[in-house]
């Protein structure tokens, strides 16, 4: 049974920087969508998992390993087509990332690997392609 880490867990296993661009992401995401958010063992590679979910369906999940954040979104078909028609309103770092991510069946998982909070605002960009936000 994984025991979901608590601040302190985090900082030691992210260092307090990285901590606080995981904080700001959760805060972010947090101010914006209403969701069940569950901690998983993070498997092979990763130390934990933190999935935000809703109605069975996962908006995206941070992954966090020793001084290292993650951050996971799926696109299917129709947002991959969504992004495809505004590609340029994003950066060139976003767009290698989505270029460069694996296709299963329709499905593009972008893996984002954090370490600053500049990159933010475009994660939130690209959640409400995937969702609109259900908070105001």
């Amino acid at each position: 049974m994984l025991k979901n880490p608590d601040k302190e867990m985090m900082i030691t296993l992210l260092g307090k920087e990285l901590y606080d661009v995981w904080d700001e992401v959760c805060t972010s995401i947090e101010n914006l969508y209403a969701m069940d958010c569950l901690w998983n063992n993070g498997g092979k590679t990763w130390t934990y998992e933190y999935k935000y979910r809703r109605g069975g369906k996962t908006l995206c999940a941070l992954y966090a390993r020793d001084s290292q954040i993650g951050f996971m979104i799926i696109f299917g078909k129709n947002e991959r087509t969504k992004f495809e028609q505004e590609r340029d309103k994003y950066s060139i770092k976003v767009q290698f990332i989505y270029d460069e991510a694996k296709t299963y069946h329709d499905r593009k998982w972008m893996m984002f690997d954090l370490k600053n909070k500049e990159d933010i605002p475009e994660l939130i960009k690209l959640l409400a392609i995937k969702r609109k936000p259900n908070k105001k």
